[in-house]
């Protein structure tokens, strides 16, 4: 007997099983999520080999309700994790898709590193200026005198401007978005799933259940509307000088794209240059031509 209902447009990417979702009605999360799927499809690789690996947090979700393989680790190591699966099968695409706290507050060593290397990894982070799961408390990239259940008075510390770290750590690709260019995030994943080398994508999401209440920010509606006045796209614009606040422009575009060697390229060639120093060492000649 043929079925007629109605199936959800994403059910082929999505674990059906897993839903409904914990999300908060209004957050950014879903459209990202669908975006991102939307992406890789685009970018023509086989889906088999996309592995999606998360930390914790709300954006840390994802790697659970994904039609892909998929990890969900431990709090700020996603990316090591990443990198041991990159470097075991380097037919993979390794897709990280965590949070702003958990990537650039405990995870945030591995981060800066990982772009130093240029670990073929592809990066997203989800900011919403707070720890959402967790009650709200001030994360790394909460805007200087924004409120949350840490900071009571307003915060006192300057935030991280990820877009500006991730180049001067060395990233290969790096742009920044909000949940309201959907159609700029799947550009991008397209982009970086068929890049070598480490690419960040900074995405600014919605938080209304907890960031937008206790900053009056209205709805999840009234964020997307406030993204729209408040968004200019720059791809010139230099990163480390675009940092977020609580009310001016949020410099959005691709602000790095560059070529050079990846951590791997980069041991085989060392290894290449140790053997052809080695006294017993001969030249094939047949390779020469």
């Amino acid at each position: 007997m043929q079925n007629n209902e109605p199936k959800h447009p994403m059910e082929q990417y999505l674990r059906m099983d897993r839903m409904p979702h914990i999300w908060c009605s209004s957050c950014g999360l879903g459209s990202v999520v669908t975006a991102f799927m939307k992406g890789m499809k685009r970018a023509g690789i086989d889906l088999n080999k996309v592995v999606v690996v998360s930390g914790i947090g709300c954006t840390g979700r994802v790697a659970g309700y994904v039609k892909l393989d998929s990890y969900h680790t431990t709090h700020g190591r996603a990316i090591p994790f990443a990198t041991g699966l990159k470097m075991a099968n380097r037919d993979l695409t390794v897709a990280v898709i965590s949070g702003d706290g958990d990537l650039f507050a405990i995870g945030g060593n591995h981060l800066i590193h990982a772009a130093r290397r240029n670990l073929d990894l592809n990066v997203i982070c989800v900011n919403n200026f707070i720890y959402g799961m967790t009650g709200g408390q001030n994360a790394p990239t909460t805007p200087l005198e924004a409120y949350s259940s840490t900071a009571p008075y307003g915060n006192y510390e300057h935030p991280f401007n990820l877009v500006g770290l991730a180049a001067a750590a060395g990233a290969s690709y790096v742009a920044r978005w909000t949940a309201l260019h959907l159609q700029r995030i799947q550009d991008s994943v397209e982009v970086m799933a068929n890049k070598k080398g480490f690419c960040f994508m900074e995405i600014v999401s919605p938080c209304s259940t907890v960031f937008a209440r206790k900053n009056k920010g209205g709805t999840g509606l009234d964020l997307l509307q406030e993204y729209k006045q408040r968004a200019i796209i720059d791809h010139s614009a230099n990163p480390t000088e675009i940092p977020l606040d609580m009310d001016g422009e949020m410099v959005c575009g691709v602000f790095v794209n560059e070529e050079k060697l990846t951590f791997w390229e980069n041991v085989q060639k060392g290894i290449s240059r140790k053997v052809k120093r080695h006294p017993l060492y001969v030249e094939d000649k047949k390779t020469q031509y």
